[in-house]
């Protein structure tokens, strides 16, 4: 992602006591990089308005705000950006900082926190100024988010008495010393709170991400909101041979990482101008969206980058929003497993075979010592079959509506 306005899909669990908080699939958008402003400088309509205009429907349910980009500046204290909203270019700092005062932003925060939204803070950006050389340091570090934007005490709060709902962590550069850390300390300090709190991340498509990959590991997330895009796993790589590879984030939410009950997004840019590649018409995205949601059991809906662009883009988080509950919240079910593949059989089109993880394949041609997951591919990830864990009904399976299911 660019320093630019971001809607995520996001579902959370409490952090402190590691609850599910599941209602539904949710939009979630990034909020804060006025991205459209900055790909169509000509068409300031469309420019990022106030974050409370975003507020006003059911399209979105989460609203990371982006960025925080610089960790240790002037004074030692870290800064935000806003862009045309908020920065520390055109709006007063506080003293011996280079951290802006954006109570208008405090206020608006409140407004959509009243009307069931959730607002949190993104760490990070494509651009960011980010990183720790230690975990003390990134405790320490956690300390000071915890005190600035959460439920701690400073004189210098950027947003006045308002109090965000958690952290994003958008990191793309840099080493992960010291996250898993940060993380830590935030769910210590959250545990004793009298609100919830989450915990969220951006990995790249790539797995594992290059920035994140050992932190998501170590640390528990409520949700990740992987970018496909600007990367070739991206959604234009859907109907390829290769490429596209959500199920191996299925896998890892349901077998390696710390929270089992972790839900993986399907990130993607929200209209043609909002990344390099992987935008997609509504159509095709929803198509996608829906096919997840039947696949995995893991997946917790759409994010979008970002709020300026989905606006001018005909409302596109508003349809994706739609597409996903006009699917409706009948729930996921686990197919059978088929046999389990043999290495060195020969397979022919349409025949399927079970293979690590738990997940079904087809094959997509006649192929012979080509693996499922392979660099041939041969096979099509079809999702986690009934070896994979236990059934699931309408009952026990996130419905649409449900607080952290957003696009």
């Amino acid at each position: 992602m660019t320093l630019s306005l971001v809607v995520r899909a996001l579902f959370a669990t409490l952090i402190g006591a590691q609850v599910s908080l599941v209602r539904a699939f949710d939009n979630t958008r990034y909020w804060g990089q006025n991205s459209y402003g900055a790909a169509n400088s000509g068409d300031a309509a469309n420019f990022q308005k106030p974050l409370a205009f975003y507020c006003q429907d059911d399209a979105i349910d989460v609203f990371p705000l982006a960025f925080l980009n610089v960790f240790f500046g002037t004074g030692g204290e870290p800064s935000i950006n806003l862009a045309n909203v908020c920065n520390p270019t055109d709006n007063a700092t506080f003293s011996g900082t280079n951290l802006p005062n954006c109570a208008s932003v405090g206020t608006d925060i409140k407004t959509c926190q009243s009307k069931g939204k959730i607002v949190t803070m993104s760490l990070g950006g494509a651009t960011g100024s980010v990183g720790f050389s230690s975990d003390s340091q990134g405790e320490t570090f956690a300390d000071t988010v915890w005190n600035l934007f959460l439920g701690g005490t400073s004189s210098i709060r950027p947003f006045g008495d308002a109090v965000l709902d958690g952290v994003d962590l958008d990191i793309e550069g840099g080493t992960s010393t010291g996250y898993a850390a940060f993380v830590n300390r935030i769910r210590s300090h959250a545990s004793g709170a009298s609100k919830q709190y989450y915990v969220t991340a951006a990995p790249q498509c790539v797995y594992p991400d290059a920035s994140l990959g050992g932190v998501l590991n170590a640390a528990s997330f409520d949700a990740i909101y992987v970018q496909f895009y600007n990367n070739p796993c991206g959604l234009q790589a859907f109907d390829s041979a290769s490429g596209w590879d959500f199920g191996l984030w299925d896998n890892w939410a349901r077998t390696i990482s710390p929270n089992p009950n972790v839900k993986v997004y399907v990130g993607a840019p929200a209209s043609s101008t909002a990344a390099g590649t992987g935008y997609e018409p509504i159509g095709t995205l929803s198509s996608i969206a829906v096919q997840m949601r039947q696949s995995f059991p893991s997946f917790g809906g759409v994010m979008l980058w970002d709020a300026s662009q989905a606006y001018a883009n005909g409302r596109y988080d508003l349809a994706i929003k739609n597409a996903l509950s006009a699917a409706g919240g009948t729930g996921f079910t686990f197919p059978a497993c088929s046999a389990a593949y043999a290495s060195g059989s020969t397979y022919t089109a349409g025949q399927q075979a079970s293979y690590q993880g738990g997940h079904l394949w087809t094959a997509k041609w006649w192929t012979e010592g080509d693996t499922p997951g392979g660099s041939a591919g041969a096979w099509t990830d079809d999702g986690a079959c009934a070896s994979a864990g236990p059934k699931q009904d309408a009952t026990s399976r996130p419905r649409v509506g449900s607080r952290f299911f957003r696009v």
